[in-house]
């Protein structure tokens, strides 16, 4: 089933030519947003940000267990914020529209209660690395190149990528990285602890294959809630409340149940989401 975000507004003929959809995997277990703009390299609009906050809204509320990001086109993941669309904003216009949009966007990609998967599979640039990173996990295409240039435009990355880089790879490989405007290749990415793993263009898919089942045959409430603490906690919530509510919360699950039956009986569970 595919399904494209309800724009808020009227679409220019420009903007009929750029969409986000959501497409459920057969089983409803996996939820895919695309963002389709390969014909511009997938540069974001304020029209493709706010699309992509009501996919996130859409799947948040799905029975979907993971979520999948992507873009379309095969050599670019996405180069970032369309240049033309925010240069002549000003001071005001970029205060009150271009960033805040792009965080509210970013935001609710970060606040899936699902986990998520950046497919990263050429480059991502600036506003597309941030997308990226708003992410739970990253795979990454070896020869596939990440960058947050900003700094050589005069400005700087807006979309959360001085905090969300800082906290994967420390406040000095944040500083290269955004000072520098260096660019780093996926297997670099993920010795920089930027990505979760890198593979060859055309292993790609089988390796986000391998991370999914790895998520998907956890109990599904408990990898969201342990996803939720997770965040939490970086943002100094205290674990010994916060688990113990979610503790509480899994123990009165029929997955608890079937999982416990699972370990004694020694087979593999067979999770309902319940």
């Amino acid at each position: 089933m595919s399904i494209e975000a309800t724009p808020v507004t009227p679409r220019t003929t420009e903007q009929a030519a750029e969409r986000v959809t959501v497409d459920y995997s057969p089983d409803g277990h996996t939820a895919t947003i695309l963002i389709d703009r390969a014909s511009k390299l997938n540069a974001l609009t304020l029209s493709l940000l706010d699309d992509l906050a009501a996919a996130a809204r859409e799947v948040t509320a799905s029975s979907a267990r993971l979520v999948i990001v992507r873009t379309a086109g095969d050599k670019v993941f996405c180069v970032g914020a369309d240049i033309n669309h925010f240069a002549d904003l000003g001071a005001a216009g970029m205060w009150r529209d271009w960033i805040a949009t792009g965080h509210r966007a970013f935001d609710a990609i970060a606040a899936l209660r699902q986990p998520s998967i950046a497919v990263i599979d050429g480059l991502a640039f600036g506003g597309g690395l941030e997308l990226a990173l708003a992410c739970d996990f990253r795979v990454i295409a070896s020869e596939a190149r990440v960058a947050l240039p900003e700094t050589g435009l005069g400005t700087i990355p807006g979309w959360g990528g001085t905090e969300r880089a800082t906290e994967l790879v420390g406040r000095a490989r944040a500083k290269e990285l955004i000072l520098t405007r260096r660019q780093l290749t996926g297997d670099e990415a993920v010795t920089w602890g930027l990505a979760t793993a890198a593979a060859p263009k055309d292993h790609l898919d089988a390796t986000v294959a391998r991370l999914s089942a790895d998520i998907l045959a956890g109990a599904p409430l408990a990898v969201q809630l342990s996803k939720q603490l997770i965040d939490a906690a970086a943002d100094g919530a205290p674990s010994r409340i916060l688990e113990a509510l979610a503790s509480g919360l899994a123990a009165a699950t029929d997955d608890l149940t079937e999982g416990v039956a699972a370990f004694r009986e020694k087979r593999p569970a067979h999770f309902t989401d319940n």
